[in-house]
């Protein structure tokens, strides 16, 4: 583990905290916790960032998964085949990567999260309810499996930001879920996708495990209260946030054409 200030390292355990509570709630906590390791540790080179990052989201990615999953009306067989699904898109789209042309991509996903924004404002019942009574048909599954997991699956590997936010909008609008339950749904399938991950960069020799196991422990305690808060508030609670976490993509999105 590389020599880090005391109080870079109370700064970074903070921000591994609140990602793991945004990202529990709604996704999106790599854009606080990446730019904070960014940020925080400006001698490593981009791959330990990302490595390390993943290693520590996935510790409160796994831990919100197991408090939905026991509280939360969760169908983890149907979770399971999105985020398999997932992980081939995310690898397809980590393929295309370095031949993409991010200044074509900004403005083009800053319309889409404008869009889903204005969707939401005006439709103050969505994901408030289950949309859908009974058991859902195989044709919606596989929708979802293709659509929501090859689709944003591929996104993640291509550009990556706000997915898990992706994630539950695309379950609201596909099963019709409500907002606690596709954000539980969300959670599992973002494990299969970083466990993915994580053996492609443990692999690579690119992760600070030292590290990434003290950050890990904020990670996962906020993980765990933000799917608490997630279960006990209610639907209209994460709607809420996921307007926030919406707003906060499209502003980061801008700075960085901006800044291009």
């Amino acid at each position: 583990m590389p020599d880090i200030p005391l109080m870079t390292l109370l700064l970074l355990c903070l921000a591994a905290g609140a990602a793991g509570w945004i990202d529990a709630v709604v996704g999106g906590g790599g854009l606080l916790l990446l730019p904070a390791l960014l940020v925080g540790l400006p001698q490593l080179p981009p791959a330990f960032i990302l490595g390390t990052n993943k290693a520590i989201a996935i510790c409160g990615t796994t831990g919100a998964a197991v408090t939905y999953t026991r509280k939360a009306p969760v169908d983890v067989r149907i979770a399971v085949r999105i985020g398999v699904a997932a992980a081939i898109g995310a690898l397809a789209g980590a393929s295309l990567a370095s031949g993409i042309d991010g200044g074509v991509l900004r403005p083009l996903i800053m319309v889409v999260l404008l869009a889903v924004l204005a969707f939401i404002l005006l439709r103050p019942t969505f994901g408030t309810a289950p949309a859908l009574t009974g058991p859902l048909s195989r044709h919606r599954i596989l929708t979802a499996v293709l659509a929501v997991g090859l689709g944003i699956g591929f996104y993640d590997g291509l550009i990556g930001p706000g997915t898990g936010t992706f994630l539950i909008i695309a379950l609201v609008a596909t099963l019709g879920m409500d907002m606690v339950t596709s954000s539980a749904t969300a959670k599992v399938v973002n494990v299969c996708t970083n466990v993915g991950a994580l053996v492609t960069f443990g692999l690579q020799g690119t992760v600070l495990w030292r590290l990434a196991a003290v950050l890990a422990c904020f990670n996962l305690a906020g993980g765990m209260v933000g799917a608490r808060m997630a279960l006990k508030r209610g639907s209209g609670f994460v709607r809420g946030v996921l307007m926030v976490v919406v707003v906060s993509l499209v502003c980061k999105l801008g700075y960085d054409q901006w800044v291009a």
